[in-house]
């Protein structure tokens, strides 16, 4: 029997899944890490370590020897430069949680016109482009600098590793605004030069394409046979959309992990300003798309806040908590914040503390602002003919019930929840044409519906958590910049 691999590198660890034909999961593995945050408004990540060294050892612990094919997607898009041997010059600088390049978002902008990038990218220039990311560099990178230099999202660089190729998928080129046609499904090349004149640009692919085998170097180091095809991958977010089926138009992937996300596939290219328009995972396909700035990470930083305590313990006091944490709000924008404010100098606001307040709270006060923040990114998308719940977070309910309660939405939780490794998978079936292209794996597990009986509370919470935001923006804007 064959086998195929699917890694994925994520934010705070990185995945790989070696699974059947027909997709049981055999066995898994993981290495957990994290990006560093040398400054306010910046988020990075070393290249070789976190992403080639993990993937390295997370492959050493999977039988790699009867594996028809691998596949890898990563976090992104993420920008990092390297020499002709594939050595990063600088770390990694990560996807829109890193808002440095903000003076270069503007230039940009105001060279090319908000407009016309909106109309032909399918999205604003935002903290999530590569493009101003690239741009940041040339103006600060002094020596390091190269416009030939072959430059790499997380888990393209992985393939590079693997097999010598320089390959961009489609879909994150279409995040690499504003040097993406997303409506033509080409480089934007008239815009490169513009921006960046002689910027090398990598050869494009879809993401079930296979665009090489693995070198005989790149076998020594991970133990997957020489020659193994490698298929192309993509970002982790549409990779983990792909393997649960968020593959129709109108379905629509809700992300519970570090940062909130959301993949809807599209009948064809659209311009919605405040959401993101990219090329998607099959070919000629188009989705929409929104993200959060951190969701996930905000739990992790109030259960290391309040002292470690299990995660477990933290989620029974939350869930003993009546809904609208009794009189306590929390804005989630702890990195600043991408869909729907797009405001890289907003903080977190924790409104309503008193005395009688404890850590269930907060912990519950952080569900419900997420939740907020996930209600206003749906009413932009509008209506979804189906919305399927994943990561790490639909585990234990509380939180995916709180996003139904205050969303009004209903959500299907899928009975494989590995993530984006167990997409990679597929997509490596799929690309050595082992399984045919429609090749579904994924099936239902239950439907998490709203609570009625909570509507009217976090009607008025919703309405609190919107006018919180523009009621402390100039007083937070003036803190964000005392520390930058």
């Amino acid at each position: 029997m064959s086998f195929v691999i699917g890694v994925d590198i994520g934010t705070g660890s990185t995945k790989a899944v070696l699974s059947t034909l027909d997709g049981e999961v055999v066995a898994v593995a993981r290495r957990d890490h994290a990006p560093s945050l040398p400054q306010p408004g910046w988020a990075e990540m070393d290249a070789e370590r976190d992403w080639w060294g993990d993937v390295v050892e997370v492959l050493a612990e999977l039988d790699t020897t009867d594996v028809a094919a691998v596949c890898v997607s990563g976090l992104g898009p993420c920008v990092v430069q390297t020499d002709d041997d594939l050595r990063p010059r600088r770390p990694a600088i990560l996807y829109g949680v890193d808002t440095r390049s903000t003076r270069e978002i503007a230039e940009i902008t105001d060279r090319l016109g908000a407009d016309a990038i909106l109309e032909r990218c399918g999205k604003d220039l935002s903290s999530q482009a590569i493009g101003p990311k690239l741009a940041w560099l040339r103006r600060h990178a002094g020596d390091a600098w190269r416009p030939q230099d072959r430059w790499f999202s997380a888990h393209t660089y992985v393939v590079a590793r693997l097999t010598g190729e320089w390959v961009l998928d489609h879909h994150t080129a279409s995040q690499c605004d504003p040097f993406y046609d997303v409506r033509r499904q080409d480089w934007a090349t008239d815009w490169v030069e513009a921006v960046l004149p002689g910027l090398a640009l990598p050869r494009l692919v879809w993401p079930s394409d296979q665009v090489g085998v693995v070198r005989w170097d790149a076998a020594e180091r991970t133990g997957l046979p020489e020659g193994t095809p490698v298929v192309a991958g993509t970002v982790d977010a549409w990779a983990e959309a792909f393997s649960v089926g968020v593959r129709r138009p109108g379905d629509l992937m809700l992300m519970y992990g570090s940062t909130m996300f959301f993949v809807q596939v599209l009948p064809g290219p659209t311009s919605v300003r405040g959401l993101w328009t990219t090329s998607g995972v099959e070919r000629g396909s188009h989705t929409l798309a929104a993200g959060m700035a951190t969701s996930g990470t905000v739990t992790t930083w109030l259960q290391d806040l309040t002292g470690g305590a299990p995660f477990e313990t933290l989620l029974e006091e939350a869930a003993a908590v009546p809904a609208g944490s009794e009189g306590l709000v929390l804005l989630p924008y702890f990195s600043g914040e991408r869909t729907p404010i797009y405001d890289p100098l907003a903080r977190g606001v924790i409104a309503g503390l008193t005395l009688r307040h404890g850590r269930g709270h907060l912990l519950r006060a952080a569900y419900e602002g997420i939740a907020c923040g996930v209600r206003q990114i749906l009413d932009i998308f509008g209506p979804a003919d189906r919305i399927v719940a994943v990561g790490g977070g639909t585990q234990g309910g509380l939180w995916a019930q709180i996003v139904s309660d205050v969303a009004g939405i209903e959500q299907v939780v899928p009975r494989q929840t590995i993530g984006a490794s167990y997409g990679d998978a597929l997509l490596a079936a799929i690309g050595i044409g082992a399984v045919p292209p429609d090749t579904d794996w994924t099936r239902p597990d239950h439907v998490v519906a709203p609570d009625p009986a909570t509507a009217s509370t976090y009607a008025s919470l919703l309405q609190t958590f919107t006018e919180l935001y523009p009621a402390t923006r100039e007083q937070v804007h003036r803190l964000a910049r005392s520390a930058l």
